[in-house]
């Protein structure tokens, strides 16, 4: 990170509403944080953190001139080029896929709904924790997130001892041992095994790699 001598942190804010933006700027500017640049479009973002190479970029999602996906867009080009930035996402709205794409980026990386910035000490505690490589998640998106993972677990097309024979495959057990934990023969086990896979949808590929794949679909899902 390109942090002053003071600790300071250094952030370019990108904003389409120009009023919220420099709003922002003032706020954070009086909260000691140095505000080095400012971006009213996705492009203007892009050259703004290649020139001032920034600890914190703060972006909307919905940025002209679609007002879509612009800020996304340019977050992930910021975090090829310089993935020691750290990268703060505001939006209007918990959406479940965009956060899942952010949080895969890697380290230092932030996902909070403007609504939610009540507190000026706080929001500034927040960008240096991002800024030194945290991960803060907009606890509504959070409830977001587990709802939607439990709306598609994919063990939920899974009987109960088709459960407990993929619990006992993610043990590193062989059909034999797990039929021995069972008390049913290899032959049985054998059956629930091809039925798991098939309810998972693990496409044909390979015995062993299809089993790797179902033990990853249950640790992911617990």
């Amino acid at each position: 990170m390109n942090k002053t001598s003071t600790g300071t942190v250094r952030v370019v804010l990108a904003d389409g509403e120009v009023l919220l933006r420099e709003g922002l700027a003032s706020l954070l500017t009086r909260s000691g944080v140095d505000v080095v640049g400012q971006a009213g479009d996705a492009e203007q973002l892009l050259d703004s953190v290649r020139e001032t190479s920034p600890d914190l970029v703060v972006v909307d999602i919905r940025m002209p001139p679609t007002s879509t996906t612009e800020g996304l867009d340019a977050v992930k080009v910021i975090r090829d080029e310089l993935p020691e930035t750290g990268v703060l996402v505001l939006s209007a709205h918990a959406d479940v896929e965009q956060a899942m794409e952010l949080l895969a980026s890697g380290q230092g990386i932030g996902y909070l709904l403007k609504s939610r910035i009540t507190d000026v000490d706080d929001f500034v505690e927040t960008l240096h924790r991002i800024a030194k490589g945290a991960a803060v998640i907009d606890p509504d998106l959070v409830r977001e997130l587990v709802t939607a993972r439990r709306r598609n677990d994919p063990l939920d097309a899974l009987s109960a001892r088709e459960r407990e024979v993929l619990a006992l495959m993610a043990q590193g057990r062989s059909n034999m041992g797990i039929g021995r934990r069972l008390c049913v023969t290899a032959g049985t086990v054998e059956k629930h095994v091809r039925s798991i896979l098939t309810k998972l949808d693990l496409a044909e590929s390979g015995e062993n790699h299809r089993r790797v794949l179902a033990v990853v679909a249950y640790l992911e899902a617990r």
